[in-house]
């Protein structure tokens, strides 16, 4: 696994408890100095927010693409994780992104403009320059 170099700035690994992850794999985190947490068993609310996250990458993103290689699955998810974080409307913040990457404008126009994301997979909307 490449974290190029932002290892340091985890402390904590929270994960299922499916049969796939052995002690070795525990052992590779805990070395580092990160905690390995494991939700209960037969929880699968327990990690709410991750599974939602995952879900959402998997309906919007991967299930639409056909993926070639690894370097294609970074480059897809960093480009829809920089959309999912900058642009996308979240109802939880009155439909505002989590980190917004500009200051909102006000919707005095009626002029939208249309940008295409992973090659028009995506869109992202806003109100044009008067």
């Amino acid at each position: 696994m490449d974290l190029d170099g932002q290892a340091d700035s985890f402390r904590f690994l929270i994960r299922d408890r499916a049969g796939q992850f052995t002690a070795s794999f525990d052992a590779v985190f805990s070395a580092t100095g990160i905690q390995v947490v494991k939700i209960p068993p037969r929880c699968p609310r327990a990690n709410a927010h991750a599974e939602r996250f995952v879900g959402t990458v998997r309906r919007e993103v991967t299930d639409r693409l056909l993926i070639i290689n690894q370097r294609h699955l970074r480059t897809v998810l960093d480009r829809y994780a920089s959309h999912y974080t900058h642009r996308q409307p979240h109802r939880a913040l009155q439909l505002a992104p989590p980190r917004p990457d500009r200051p909102a404008v006000e919707p005095s126009c009626t002029s939208i403009h249309r940008r295409p994301v992973l090659d028009g997979l995506i869109n992202e909307y806003e109100h044009a320059a008067a």
